[in-house]
């Protein structure tokens, strides 16, 4: 019989964000804007203030991949009011180039959907950039259903 020796296996955790994260949340959010071909225009300040507080507008979880942030989730409440529920909002899952492939963007998704449901959310939501064919494919793989928009949006810029 030979003797195989295995690799240690790979320390992975969810957590929420905490105050220590800033500086990583703050690289990873820069990285996801390149990725998208777009600038991030956040302070540190606003970013924390975002993230923080009794009630605040975004609730982030941050994965630790061997020791260091490699990956976060940002969600947001999403309401219905005439339906007298609400949701949530995926609005980012991000993981390092360097930690794909190794579940830590599975490991994210799992703990968003825990949130959420902890949250008494009804739902969670999550839209692709439309040059993303492989988010695209992993949404649906992981239990998503295609949810077509049923009327154009619009914004105006304050």
């Amino acid at each position: 019989m030979t003797e195989t020796t295995l690799p240690p296996p790979r320390q992975l955790r969810v957590r929420p964000f905490a105050y220590a994260d800033l500086p990583e949340l703050d690289r990873m959010v820069h990285a996801l804007a390149a990725h998208h071909g777009d600038a991030a225009g956040h302070s540190r300040d606003k970013l924390f203030a975002d993230v923080t507080g009794a009630e605040p507008p975004l609730r982030v979880l941050i994965a630790e991949f061997e020791g260091r942030p490699r990956g976060y989730a940002a969600l947001s409440v999403l309401l219905r009011l005439h339906c007298a529920r609400h949701g949530m909002e995926l609005h980012h899952l991000y993981v390092d180039a360097e930690a794909r492939g190794q579940g830590v963007g599975r490991a994210l998704l799992q703990a968003s959907v825990v949130l959420a449901r902890d949250a008494g959310a009804s739902q969670l939501v999550v839209a692709t950039h439309p040059d993303n064919p492989e988010a695209q494919a992993y949404y649906p793989a992981a239990g998503f259903e295609l949810w077509p928009s049923r009327a154009p949006r619009f914004r105006l810029a304050l």
